[in-house]
């Protein structure tokens, strides 16, 4: 017997994106889940239009907003699935989209699972948030198969095999539902932003693997939270990194890479300034501020997770260097070009 799954979709205001794309997930073609919508209090029409339209759904309402991580927390304990997916409201689904997702639970070692994110708009080529599977580098940049920097790949079957993962995208996230009890969910203190990743690298210092399903594709609008240009989304993207270095790295990376990030980021800052964006300088800068008044909080995190000896998991490359300096601009061309340096 499939295993039986609870999707999970927190929503805030997006009436237009639940029209849009609540329709697809409702016509997925598999013999035992349930939709759970998770509303952060919103003032539009969203939750009576569901329960209008798509009466099947569970509706779970908020008297506040308590944001992706807090909305999708909260939701579990309505969840009846042995399987979590946490879906972002801008997401059109294919029928089979589950069915290609369940069968990699088989192994007890797996956690979690990503499909395969395409762009909504542009349905040949990935999707920024996600793609086909996410990484750290050294320093602890995540980055993505399909997508680096601004360089988005067309899908052309060059990441169709099922491959361990450091992180799943937020955007498309499959757990299992007792493990993520059991690692205590996710983090609301990111309340935006790599929380999955935080998440996800839990899971590997416990032991357990973050996979790929190729075969499984959805499309993903993108900004259906915060904005891409929005220095707010800057603000969570960099304090919330700093955040999950601190929580979840070896004490050898942090004694050797902690601060070398932190010069990395304020290359960054530097470099927005030159561009003329002011507000995302001052959101680097205001992300750091925040981190280190919050560090001893963060730091307690550390103590209780137990985990500072356990070995990296990063690449052991820069992706700054790789791409802007060496060229290589895909996953695939940086990777074959140091095989080929061995």
């Amino acid at each position: 017997m499939p295993r039986s799954i609870s999707v999970i979709i927190v929503t805030w205001n997006a009436l237009e994106h639940l029209q849009s794309f609540l329709p697809s997930v409702t016509e997925t073609h598999y013999e035992d889940f349930e939709i759970i919508i998770a509303d952060n209090a919103s003032e539009d029409d969203s939750v009576d239009w569901i329960r209008k339209n798509y009466p099947e759904c569970k509706i779970v309402t908020y008297t506040e907003n308590f944001g992706y991580c807090g909305g999708n927390n909260r939701a579990v304990e309505y969840a009846s699935g042995e399987i979590l997916v946490f879906l972002n409201n801008d997401v059109e689904t294919d029928p089979d989209w589950l069915t290609h997702i369940e069968p990699l639970f088989e192994d007890p070692q797996t956690s979690a699972v990503q499909p395969k994110i395409r762009s909504y708009k542009h349905r040949n080529e990935f999707e920024y948030a996600g793609a086909a599977g996410g990484f750290l580098d050294k320093l602890g940049y995540p980055f993505c198969r399909g997508r680096i920097f601004d360089t988005i790949e067309k899908d052309q079957g060059q990441y169709d095999k099922v491959v361990p993962l450091f992180w799943a995208s937020g955007a498309a996230f499959a757990v299992r539902k007792e493990i993520f009890t059991e690692l205590g969910k996710f983090d609301e203190d990111f309340r935006f932003h790599m929380e999955e990743i935080d998440f996800c690298w839990r899971l590997l210092n416990n032991g357990f693997t973050v996979r790929f399903a190729p075969e499984s594709i959805v499309y993903h609008l993108g900004g259906g939270s915060l904005p891409m240009d929005s220095s707010r989304k800057t603000f969570y993207n960099f304090r919330n990194s700093l955040i999950m270095l601190w929580k979840n790295s070896s004490n050898t990376w942090l004694k050797k890479y902690f601060f070398p990030r932190l010069c990395m980021d304020g290359v960054a800052a530097f470099y927005a300034i030159i561009k003329g964006n002011f507000s995302d300088a001052l959101a680097i800068f205001k992300a750091h501020i925040h981190f280190f008044m919050r560090w001893r909080q963060t730091h307690i995190k550390r103590r209780q997770l137990k985990n500072t000896e356990n070995p990296d998991l990063m690449a052991d490359y820069y992706i700054i260097f790789e791409y802007f300096i060496r060229g290589k601009k895909t996953y695939n061309e940086i990777e074959s070009s140091r095989l080929n340096a061995k």
